[in-house]
């Protein structure tokens, strides 16, 4: 009786899961199985390779060593490819297998906005504009790579935004110098270069584009401009606010990204327990705007996430039985049952003059988007001290801070301290990225010069981000909100309108139990949210902690 032949069963039809196929292929031809997840990219390596060579053999280089290019394929069956890509390449190949995803991933999140970006500023020889180009338009990879009759500037400036799209940008930054063109991405607070630097000779161009399509004055370079257009990205209208400026070296612009469509969305479902609160403080703030009156004051720098609290806020104390109306500038996301006037002072609608007009309206809660000016002051106390609940925001660096702002603005020092019921002070940290989490040690000298006890802090875990792909290398992905807040009890209301000075305030409220930014920030590096180096940016360091 004949042997039987033992047919081998292809990877495939294992009914595996493709991280398991892809570990039985690399095992089956003697290969190493690479996760591309936590892979940190080579950017002058990616660059040294045809960007349509790696999409059309499903390929990514991981290094270079002696002599040979190591590269994850997802099949490393197809020898005739493997060849053929060594003999275009010029090279000597080591090959290790990825999921076909991962590759595919890698491909599109990394190189290949990057790689489009390169070629549209490389071709910038002829700089054609047509004022008839549509701002409501769909943005995506395949249109910007496939239509060869784009102006090389139209193809720049649609690729820049979709890139920052893709990127989660907040803001598009276009500076310009003597010699250059700077374009960066404000990703998580943080500004980054989103390209090589574009010649001096095209920044003209790129700026009327830009001007084009937030309908300015192309003609008008010696006064700054704002402006706004909309673009369609997955099915969805996302808005930008434009700012232009004039400088020494030229015109630059900020790109403001609005995505009013994602945010109502997550504002639906937004509540404080997203904002990044402690639990203690947390109960108190949610004590306080649930307060039949009164002002709650929420004070920080630009973009530290004062009117997303404010926004959280609202939707937990909104219902049926009350009348909530807020006038801010802009309102820049919506929220359904809450009527939302927007500042229009070319018009003549200050905040003041819209809060006059917001009384007669009857209300029960008021939200003032920001308080500049005595006039806007003095109506918002007002209302707070005669049955409104008022939220509003000032800039100012800490709690204690925010008396001194309204006694500069000539406000009663008795009816405003008498009107709040608490002060939140605010900042944003960078979260760490989950994707490249990983433990640090600190040596008890790094813990010092942190102003930290080494004793109490010898046990603690400290996490940071590697980098990887999902994070563009940074080790940060999203942002949490850390806080300080100010109960406003007759004691410290006492010493408020005796003036006495911050650092006696902070103390008794210290011993009352207050939590101070630093402490706050603290905790959530002990949580492993943030690292010491980006707390260490937001917050004073205060030694012996």
């Amino acid at each position: 009786m004949a042997t039987p032949i033992a047919i081998p069963i292809p990877v495939n039809d294992m009914g595996l899961d493709e991280t398991e196929r892809a570990r039985a292929l690399a095992k089956r031809y003697h290969s190493e199985f690479v996760d591309l997840k936590n892979f940190k990219i080579q950017h002058e390596l990616f660059k040294s390779v045809p960007v349509d060579m790696m999409f059309r053999y499903n390929f990514v280089p991981l290094e270079q060593a002696g002599g040979r290019l190591a590269i994850a394929v997802s099949d490393p069956s197809k020898l005739m490819v493997l060849d053929e890509i060594s003999g275009l390449l010029g090279t000597r190949l080591v090959t290790r297998v990825a999921t076909l995803s991962q590759i595919t991933d890698l491909l599109k999140k990394t190189e290949q906005s990057q790689r489009v970006l390169d070629e549209a500023s490389e071709g910038l020889a002829f700089d054609v504009l047509s004022n008839e180009e549509n701002a409501d338009e769909n943005i995506s990879i395949e249109k910007l790579t496939a239509d060869d009759d784009i102006s090389p500037i139209i193809r720049l400036v649609d690729t820049t935004i979709f890139t920052a799209l893709e990127r989660r940008a907040s803001d598009i930054h276009l500076e310009t110098f003597d010699d250059s063109l700077l374009v960066k991405y404000r990703i998580d607070g943080v500004l980054q270069q989103a390209m090589a630097p574009i010649a001096r000779e095209h920044h003209q161009t790129i700026l009327s584009r830009i001007k084009v399509m937030s309908e300015l004055d192309i003609a008008e370079r010696r006064v700054p401009q704002d402006g706004r257009f909309r673009v369609r990205y997955k099915g969805r209208l996302i808005d930008f606010r434009v700012s232009i400026m004039p400088t020494v070296h030229g015109e630059n612009a900020v790109l403001r990204v609005l995505d009013k469509e994602s945010m109502s969305e997550k504002f639906t479902k937004l509540s404080l327990d997203v904002v990044g609160f402690a639990e203690k403080d947390l109960t108190r703030f949610r004590r306080y705007i649930k307060e039949p009156y009164g002002m709650v004051l929420v004070t920080g720098p630009t973009g530290s996430g004062k009117t997303t609290t404010l926004y959280a806020a609202l939707n937990e104390i909104k219902s049926e039985e009350d009348k909530i109306i807020t006038i801010e500038d802009p309102v820049e996301y919506q929220i359904r049952g809450i009527t939302q006037i927007p500042v229009n002072e070319k018009k003549g609608l200050t905040f003041a003059r819209g809060l006059r007009s917001i009384l007669r309206h009857d209300p029960d809660k008021i939200l003032v988007g920001e308080i500049r000016d005595a006039e806007t002051a003095q109506i918002a106390i007002n209302s707070a001290l005669t049955g409104h609940l008022v939220f509003t925001t000032v800039h100012a660096n800490n709690v204690v801070d925010v008396l001194g702002r309204f006694l500069n603005m000539g406000v009663e020092p008795y009816n405003f301290v008498s009107a709040l019921n608490c002060i939140l002070a605010q900042r944003l940290v960078r979260q760490i990225c989950e994707f490249c989490v990983r433990e640090i040690h600190y040596t008890d000298a790094e813990l010092v010069e942190n102003g930290l006890v080494p004793d109490e802090w010898r046990g603690v875990v400290f996490k940071e981000g590697a980098g990887c792909m999902e994070c563009s290398g940074t080790g940060y992905r999203g942002r949490s909100a850390i806080h300080e807040l100010l109960e406003l009890d007759d004691e410290i209301r006492e010493m408020l309108l005796n003036k006495k000075p911050g650092s006696e305030i902070r103390k008794k409220a210290k011993d009352k139990g207050m939590m101070f930014l630093r402490d706050s920030a603290l905790d959530r590096v002990r949580e492993g949210v943030t690292t010491l180096k980006e707390i260490n940016k937001v917050t004073f360091i205060e030694a012996g902690r």
